[in-house]
């Protein structure tokens, strides 16, 4: 699996740097400090970029390498490694660094300590923390993870806070829903969701309208169909 997705990742890194000459790209850059750089802060990317302590671009596609922070005003796709990987428009490939963000939208994966998307987003993300404020797709991984809009896919980490609907999985110490779950919950502490379709399974389970079954010491239903409050197990269909 793991040779799997390396192998996508190159064949994409191939093209991406295939066609960035026929666009009027630079093929390398190199930056101590912005503007003391190779090429200017408004010009594009294509290729190889190195950044010592800070570097600015308009658009990248390629490999970026940096021990600082690598600025992209416009788009990035390929990879970037660095401390911090910074982004206002789209991202699409794989980005390492202890901060990753992304003003737009982001496709791929991102590793690091704060993983922060914007808009809308479809891949992976493992850090510490993770912020999406837009749609998600796919998987997070980490201490918090927290979706502002709808999340499909799975959220797994001591806490998962999602405000919008959420179908599919949340692993976790505290599992948040704060509109409609579709899905599973498993909270070794709690699980709440305002309107639960599935199945809840920890210490307290939590709805304020359940069409499903609750596994739990407590376990609460808001629409009191057929009990409010149930020890070990609760239903409602």
């Amino acid at each position: 699996m793991v040779k799997k997705i390396l192998g996508i990742f190159l064949v994409f890194l191939f093209c991406a740097t295939g066609l960035v000459f026929a666009e009027g790209r630079k093929p390398v850059q190199f930056s101590i400090f912005s503007p003391i750089q190779i090429f200017r802060a408004k010009d594009s990317i294509g290729g190889l970029r190195f950044n010592l302590i800070y570097g600015d671009n308009k658009n990248m596609s390629g490999i970026t390498l940096s021990t600082g922070w690598n600025n992209t005003s416009g788009d990035m796709k390929g990879v970037e490694l660095g401390a911090v990987n910074w982004t206002d428009g789209v991202s699409y490939g794989w980005r390492n660094s202890l901060i990753n963000y992304t003003g737009k939208r982001f496709v791929g994966l991102d590793i690091g300590a704060v993983n922060i998307v914007k808009g809308d987003a479809t891949g992976v993300e493992l850090g510490i923390g993770n912020w999406n404020w837009g749609f998600f797709h796919g998987y997070q991984g980490g201490v918090i993870n927290y979706a502002d809009n709808r999340f499909v896919g799975w959220q797994d980490a001591v806490v998962n806070l999602t405000k919008g609907d959420c179908s599919g999985l949340q692993t976790g110490v505290v599992n948040y829903v704060g509109s409609s779950m579709t899905g599973l919950q498993l909270g070794l502490l709690w699980n709440y969701a305002k309107q639960m379709n599935g199945l809840q399974v920890g210490f307290f389970n939590g709805s304020d309208s359940l069409n499903g079954v609750q596994i739990g010491l407590i376990n609460y239903n808001g629409n009191c169909d057929p009990m409010e409050g149930m020890v070990f197990v609760n239903w409602s269909f």
